[in-house]
């Protein structure tokens, strides 16, 4: 069932399923590849496939653990930038970083799942933020990041 198969007139189901749309584009992006192929980077930043999925599962924590759970980033033992949150170590793999992603939105789910779109959620630095606006923000996240991805591998799978 895609994103458009919901009904139109419920606004927090589409963005559920656009949102979860996202993820699974996100984790399918390193599906096939091998260890080298996902960490390989294409461009001068830190850039990766890898360091993508990486990446989007710290900022699904930063919206959804810290700013609607609360929680510091320094509590929930996260990188304090973006930049921090691409960077890749040995011990990440294709399976730790997709298990730590599937954990972050299984997470996620459960912060968001008995508030409504208006609840104003006040954990994030930069101030108050309603639960849709946080949809919003990680919607944009995801979709930017997606593309990404798709550029990405094509390079791999191409080289």
């Amino acid at each position: 069932m895609g994103s458009f198969d919901v009904p139109l007139d419920d606004e927090r189901t589409q963005l559920d399923a656009f949102v979860e749309e996202y993820r699974g584009a996100l984790e399918a992006a390193l599906t096939g590849l091998s260890e080298e192929q996902a960490r390989r980077r294409l461009v001068p930043s830190a850039t990766t496939l890898l360091g993508l999925v990486k990446h989007v599962t710290w900022m699904q924590r930063v919206w959804f653990e810290e700013c609607v759970g609360g929680t510091s980033r320094r509590e929930l033992g996260l990188v304090s930038s973006p930049d921090e949150s691409f960077r890749l170590t040995d011990a990440d793999t294709v399976a730790s970083v997709t298990a730590a992603h599937r954990d972050a939105c299984a997470t996620a789910r459960a912060a968001v799942a008995d508030l409504p779109l208006d609840a104003v959620l006040t954990g994030h630095r930069s101030g108050p933020r309603t639960l849709r606006w946080v949809y919003l923000q990680v919607l944009r996240e995801l979709a930017h990041h997606c593309g990404h991805a798709d550029i990405l591998r094509e390079q791999v799978l191409a080289g």
